[in-house]
């Protein structure tokens, strides 16, 4: 059976972290290893995180919590300790506020990418495993679909349109994530920096992506990247000029401008 880890990064998140520790309990697919990576709340988050373990443990529904509280370097490298201590097949990042919509997406991910029995015949797993999203606001409810859709055949190019996967709706290889941890000069976009290279490490190793035409997860809009528009926009135009070169991420702004005047 594949395994997905889901990795959830909270500080201080005691208001939402129930939301999204419960849409993980809910799910029906046994393979799952949850990992909550604390950075030593001082709020009642980390005794959340525990009785959600002890109740999980419980539950016998083959799920694995496990929960770390310590003080960690921010949420990129918060991230990169669960890259570390993720032992799934897949590794997927829904941090606290954002929420799986019900409990059979992970089940359904894994029929519609067709992952049964791959292993045992010897194939190859995806690179990458990727759906839509939609947006909620701070209290859960439901927003609309994220603007952004997810294409057919989606590779490393095609961020040069912005960041088409939301990071929630993404699955990563966990070999191929471990690989590419994210990059901690980036403060608000080390994400799409990390998208784009899991997907130059898969076109490299000759593996596909694959569309599981599902919604994957809900995204709380009003995260980091909301807080710190003007930031992360800087930080954007830098990881594109590297990954596709300043004339291209030139162009592709000045589109962007464009389409948000005409629209």
């Amino acid at each position: 059976m594949i395994k997905f880890t889901i990795v959830t990064i909270t500080y201080n998140a005691e208001r939402v972290f129930m939301r999204t520790a419960e849409s993980v309990m809910r799910q029906e697919y046994p393979g799952v290893e949850h990992l909550i990576i604390d950075g030593a709340s001082t709020d009642g988050t980390k005794g959340l995180a525990l009785e959600y373990k002890k109740a999980s443990d419980a539950a016998a529904n083959g799920h694995e919590v496990r929960v770390v509280s310590e003080p960690d370097k921010g949420l990129y490298d918060a991230m990169n300790k669960g890259l570390r201590l993720a032992t799934g097949d897949y590794v997927c990042f829904m941090n606290a506020g954002d929420f799986f919509p019900d409990g059979s997406v992970l089940a359904t991910i894994c029929a519609k990418a067709g992952l049964d029995g791959l292993g045992k015949e010897g194939k190859q797993l995806p690179a990458v495993l990727y759906g839509d999203t939609d947006l909620v606001d701070n209290d859960g409810r439901y927003i609309g679909r994220r603007r952004l859709t997810p294409p057919e055949k989606l590779t490393w190019r095609s961020f040069r349109h912005g960041m088409l996967v939301c990071h929630q709706a993404f699955y990563a290889r966990a070999d191929i994530a471990r690989r590419t941890p994210y990059d901690l000069r980036y403060r608000h976009s080390a994400d799409v920096d990390w998208c784009i290279r899991v997907m130059k490490e898969a076109e490299r190793m000759g593996l596909p992506l694959v569309n599981v035409h599902a919604t994957v997860a809900d995204y709380q809009r009003e995260g980091q990247t909301t807080e710190f528009h003007r930031a992360s926009l800087i930080e954007r135009f830098d990881v594109m000029r590297r990954h596709y070169g300043l004339l291209t991420t030139i162009a592709m702004h000045a589109w962007f401008v464009v389409r948000a005047v005409f629209k």
